[in-house]
């Protein structure tokens, strides 16, 4: 499934040059990779974003988030959020701090 590449570019403004961001294809999309972990990245049309297990109810409660179920079982700890949720720039870079908030608590890989 391709991804969005207007989405891709904008995350890719938001994190560049302040993060050691790579990207990397997974689950059939694109995600965004800070100090080894992944932050946020993209399935089709959606952002998906790792949360964290900590805040993952809090991002639920957000509008146009719901649980990550790639596999058909919902993933805890990652939230996909639709079109809508990211249309401007200020709903986007929120949804990618909560990203970064989660794995710049992690140990570098």
């Amino acid at each position: 499934m391709p991804f969005d590449e207007v989405l891709a570019d904008r995350v890719r403004l938001l994190l560049r040059g302040r993060y050691s961001v790579t990207e990397k294809k997974m689950f059939g999309g694109l995600a965004f990779m800070v100090n080894g972990h992944m932050c946020c990245g993209i399935v089709g049309k959606d952002l998906v974003v790792r949360t964290g297990l900590k805040e993952f109810d809090a991002a639920l409660s957000q509008p146009h988030a719901r649980p990550m179920d790639f596999t058909g079982r919902p993933m805890r700890g990652f939230v996909y959020v639709a079109p809508a949720g990211t249309r401007s720039g200020s709903d986007l870079k929120t949804w990618t701090r909560r990203g970064l908030r989660f794995v710049l608590l992690q140990p570098p890989k």
